[in-house]
């Protein structure tokens, strides 16, 4: 029984920061993605490529060595990220479409636009990001050292 709650403890300390890590790195590829499409405009593609810049160096940190210094990176990133999203689907700034291509038709006929599903789950991804980035923080802060 001993030699079981061990290996379990060991695997999810080393399971964390991997699922934690791939989480991030896949959101880095998502937005690589976006921008490589070229549908949004110049200061949001500049964006996602800032975006990029910061978490993936701290993905691979994550990965090998689960640093506090990526760890908190990556979470104030991704509440950055939600945030910047949220505005996006509310549509601030953009009258009244949002980020959506063609809002304006859905908000007329009083359906949801096609693009507020996919910034909705760009949300959730960005708060499982730094939901992630937040616990392992917290086990890493509880752990022994030796």
């Amino acid at each position: 029984m001993s030699v079981a709650l061990r290996w379990g403890r060991r695997s999810g300390i080393v399971l964390h920061p991997r699922i934690c890590a791939a989480v991030t790195a896949g959101s880095c590829l998502a937005h690589l993605w976006l921008v490589a499409g070229n549908q949004h405009g110049t200061w949001l593609n500049v964006l996602m490529l800032a975006m990029v810049a910061v978490c993936l160096p701290c993905a691979v940190h994550i990965w090998r060595h689960g640093r506090v210094s990526s760890l908190r990176q990556v979470m104030a990133s991704a509440l950055v990220m939600t945030g910047v999203h949220a505005v996006l689907l509310l549509g601030v700034g953009s009258g009244a479409e949002g980020h959506s291509h063609h809002g304006a038709a859905a908000a007329a006929s009083g359906a949801a636009p096609s693009g507020a599903g996919a910034l909705l789950a760009v949300i959730v991804l960005e708060m499982t990001t730094a939901l992630l980035a937040a616990t392992l923080l917290a086990r890493l802060r509880t752990r022994p050292r030796g």
